[in-house]
This record gives C-alpha cells, structure tokens and sequence, in this order.
C-alpha cells in the first residue's frame, strides 16, 4: 500500500513540473537587451517593447516563418520571420522557396565559373565581373550547373569502337553527347545469328558503351591503353600560327619540338598542364627546321618547308623590297613625304605594306590631297595616308601661324610676299610686326587638273605672279643711266616713291639722299646692270612651285613642262 501512495506521488510532482515548463514558454516578438528576434523563451526574458504570446512563434503572426527575398541582390532566405525580414529591408513572402517565380534557380555562367542562382542574382553578379549576362533556365540542378562551367576544356574522350579502344580529342560536352557504337551486323551475320536464335530480321547493336573524358589529357597518353600513340607527324591548324604533332590516329597533340619528339611527359599531357610547356626557340622561330612555336604578330606562321621532322616549319612572313628587308605588318611610304618626284606634276603619294610575305601597294587621294607619312618606333616602321591641309596656307600672314602643323601643312619662304595691299607692299610680318618680303606656301605642293577648263589651277598658280619695278641711281639723280651700261645702283621703285611721298609730307631736305640710303629700297630682283638676280630667281621658282603644280615643273617621269624657267621671267627695259 505504501508504494502504491509513492507511485501515485511520483506520477503528480512530474505532471505538475509539465504543467508549470509549459505556461511559461513565450514567443518573444525580441528578447530584452537588443537581442535575437522570435526566440520562444520565458516571458521575463522578452523585452516589453515588443509583443509576446503564451504560445510557439509558429503560431503567431508576427513571427511567422516566411522567404525573405532581397530584390537588389536576389537572393531568397527561406524560413525567415516576416519582422526580420522587412527590418532588413527585405521583401516577406509566406510562401516556400519553390513557390516564388523570382526565387526560381538557374544556371548562371561566369566566364569560366558557374552558380546555380536566381536571375536577378546572376545579373548581379555578371555586372560586378563587367560580363555579359548568361543565365540558363534549362539547367535544372546544381551539379550539371557546375559541370556545364567546364563544359569546354579540352582532353582526350575515350570510347569503344569496333572492338578497340579509340580516342579523340575534343571537349567534355562534346564528349558527353558522344557514344561509340559498333557498326550493325552484316547480312550473313544476320543470317547465321537468326539460325541459331531464330527470330525476325532487323538489325540490332551488338555493344555500345559510354565515353569517358580524360581532361589535360592527350590521346597518345599511354595510360589510356588506346589505339592512338604519339609521332604520328605534323600539321598547320586554321587559325593557329603554330605547327602542330599528331597522334597516330590524327588527333592533334602538342606545339612541334623535336627535341621532344621521344619525351613520354609530352605525349600524355596538354601543354600547360601537369608541368608540360611548349619552350622550343626563341622569338618568332622563323624557318626554325625543330621548333614550331611561330608567332603571328612576330612575323611567322605554319606553313609547308624543310623540318627535321615532316615538313612543316614556321614560315618567315618578312618582305624584301628594293633589297631592303621588311617585316611582317610594316607599312613604309613609297618615297619620302617630301621627295621632288612624288610632288611634281602628276606625282602621287603611296604606302607600302608587308603583310604575310607579300607587298602590297595602296595609293593615297589623288592630286596629292593625301600625303603619306612615316614613322619609326623600335626600328617597326608604319606609315598612313593622311590628309595634306594645304587649303588655307596662302591667307597666313605670319611664320608662326603658318607652320602651326596641328592645323596646316604649311611652310614659310622669305624673299616675295603674295600678300600685298593696293600699293604692292607687302602684308606679311615678322615676329615684332614688320613687314617682310615672305609668304605662307603649302609643305606638300597639291595636284590641279589644269587639262580642264573649270579648274582653280589658273587662280591659284596666279598668286605666284610677281612684278618688280626697278629705278637706278643714274636716272634718279640725273635722268640719265650711267657708262659702260652700267646704269647705277637698282633699287624698288615703289619703295623709292613711297619713302619720297613719307618724307615729302614732313619737310625733309635731301629727300633722294635719304631714300636712297635705305636698305630695304635696295633692289631685289635686278643688279645694276639690269641683270636678274639668281637669288630672285630661285625665290620666285621655290614659290611658284609650292603653290602647286605651277611654272616649268618636270612631271612624275622626270619630263619637262613645254616652257623653261626663263620664259617665266619677262623683263620690260626702263627707258631714260
């Protein structure tokens, strides 16, 4: 009896300890001193700022576990409260994670990298790495996610063909999709097959068997126990510089190195894995007989020559022109940009270039309204058509602006001015503002098509047509010219005239005396026995033939115009 009573007791004392756990368990919206959210808890330890039930937080409302979608960084959290969730600036949705269109996943490709991630997450992602978006919805799983980042690197795919053990390098996904399956049986077969088996007619696979994909590797790896071995020859690869080994069943190996050509290392792996490097030769290896490692940009390629194994070498793809050698991509000008030839009547500017062996001509603009310029970095020459400004050189009144080259391609010749206001004085300066006897003229001399009647050959060439009136000291003083024929000093009549009329106006005494003593009046185009000067000549020569294709020029074959530099100069005799 008595135990019975302790049993009994036993049995309360538990029942009422339940009793008592159970009303105290609260769902406290916070715990006190800024702690987690939606902890079940003793209701002292809620903070009473925030609500608090007698009951689980799963069944409240305000604890109620929900997917928190963050729509900036696309992300979903599943079994988050709806009060954490929208303090953290999230979006709360009562739903699961496969319930929510937004928190659908997807295969996101990165370059070479790959996360299983929403879309919205995936462009974010993209955009931090500067790429495209590419995100796959048919990818449904993480693993294949993954697996499909890989998709192309490259190894040997091995696989069961008529009975052997073949080999063919390529990438994983080409390998995956790929099943090696013996070719039907024969009709005799057949036919010797359904004697014994008996049966209808069709045909039917004996075996097929699945690809295995070896990454790195090569098909003459002798660990893959396949039919393909290595020295099998070479070979060029479209759009590949490199000359290339094969295998013996014709898949490609590594870059062609003789000195490799027994190395077991080099058969078995793709260069750049497993310690294997392609580092035959130096430079561009041109018509290297043991290296294959060409290099475009350097100047060689595979192509077809004498190698000490097969017959395929790094072709030099340099140019020899004028027995002057060029390398590969060089351009140069024909002649140099300010060569007599290419300027004169008919002349033309052109660029040459090198490219895979050969030399091409490319001309520049007509009537020389391009000029070709070259230059030279680290002994690499490149030359361009580019446009001759010569337009506006005649208006430039000044040296500095006229060989300013960032606008014109213009040069500055002192010794006749082709300004000149109504009185024929000149309206070129100097750098203090004198007025000089100069003119702004094009550097590259422009082409006309003075066959044609509507042509600004005439007008043009026109600016160059200069008259130099001279008076000598003998008719100045006394009307007459001097013995011997020799008629006294010479010197610009205007410039007599001008400085006769400025002293004149001012009272001067001795007027002549003083106007004579002027340097500048001194004559510049005849000596005192009336005979032209060679230094006018060939000032007016350099004009004429800067202004374009003007005056007696010889054309681009070296022959001369109809008329001599003679002709040009006309001389009118003063008279007493």
């Amino acid at each position: 009896m008595r135990i019975r009573k302790l049993f009994l007791f036993s049995i309360l004392i538990i029942f009422l300890i339940g009793i008592i756990s159970a009303q105290t368990s609260y769902c406290c919206e916070r715990l006190e001193g800024n702690g987690p959210w939606c902890q079940n808890a003793p209701q002292e330890e809620c903070d009473a700022s925030y609500r608090a039930a007698p009951t689980s937080c799963e069944a409240t409302s305000y604890c109620k576990l929900g997917t928190c979608i963050n729509a900036k960084e696309g992300t979903c959290l599943p079994n988050t409260p709806q009060k954490v969730c929208e303090d953290g600036g999230g979006i709360w949705n009562e739903g699961t994670v496969s319930e929510i269109p937004q928190c659908k996943l997807g295969c996101c490709l990165i370059g070479e990298q790959a996360a299983f991630v929403t879309q919205t997450r995936c462009k974010k992602l993209s955009s931090v790495y500067g790429l495209e978006v590419n995100y796959r919805t048919d990818i449904q799983s993480e693993t294949q996610c993954i697996l499909s980042a890989t998709a192309d690197v490259k190894g040997a795919c091995v696989f069961e063909r008529e009975f052997e053990r073949s080999c063919k390098m390529t990438t994983r996904k080409e390998c995956q999709k790929r099943k090696a399956i013996t070719p039907s049986a024969t009709s005799q077969d057949q036919g010797i097959l359904q004697g014994i088996l008996g049966g209808g007619g069709e045909q039917q696979s004996i075996t097929s068997s699945e690809a295995e994909f070896h990454e790195g590797y090569l098909c003459s790896a002798e660990s893959l126990n396949t039919i393909c071995g290595p020295r099998g020859g070479t070979t060029c690869v479209d759009g590949r510089d490199e000359v290339y080994f094969l295998d013996t069943c014709g898949n490609l190996a590594n870059v062609y190195d003789f000195g490799k050509i027994d190395d077991a290392t080099y058969w078995t792996y793709i260069a750049g894995t497993n310690g294997v490097v392609v580092n035959c030769g130096s430079g561009n290896n041109a018509n290297s007989p043991t290296c294959g490692n060409c290099d475009y940009y350097l100047g060689s390629t595979c192509r077809k020559g004498n190698a000490q194994y097969e017959n395929f070498i790094c072709k030099n793809l340099a140019c020899t022109y004028k027995g002057q050698t060029y390398q590969h991509g060089e351009t140069w000008c024909a002649s140099p940009t300010n060569d007599a030839d290419t300027n004169s009547v008919g002349g033309r500017h052109f660029r040459l270039v090198c490219y895979n062996n050969e030399v091409s001509v490319e001309p520049c603009a007509e009537f020389r309204q391009e000029v070709c310029v070259q230059s030279t970095v680290n002994t690499f020459r490149t030359a361009a058509c580019r446009v001759n400004k010569w337009q506006d050189c005649y208006s430039n009144d000044n040296q500095q602006d006229c060989e300013n080259g960032d606008k014109r391609d213009c040069k500055w010749v002192n010794g006749t001015s082709i300004l000149k206001d109504e009185n024929g004085a000149s309206l070129a300066f100097d750098a203090e503002g004198n007025a000089v006897e100069a003119a702004c003229v094009p550097s590259y001399a422009p082409g006309f098509n003075f066959w044609e009647e509507d042509t600004e050959a005439v007008s043009m060439c026109g600016l160059a047509n200069m008259q130099c009136n001279v008076v000598y000291e003998a008719g100045i003083k006394e009307g007459f010219f001097g013995a011997s024929g020799d008629k006294g000093n010479a010197y610009d009549s205007d410039c007599i005239e001008k400085c006769k009329a400025e002293n004149a106006l001012a009272g001067t005494v001795g007027i002549i005396d003083i106007c004579l003593a002027k340097p500048e009046c001194k004559s510049k185009c005849v000596d005192s026995k009336g005979k032209i000067l060679e230094s006018w000549k060939d000032s007016m020569k350099t004009m004429c033939i800067s202004l374009g294709d003007c005056g007696s020029k010889k054309n681009y074959i070296g022959q001369n115009g109809y008329y001599d530099w003679e002709k040009s100069f006309v001389r009118s005799n003063v008279s007493e």
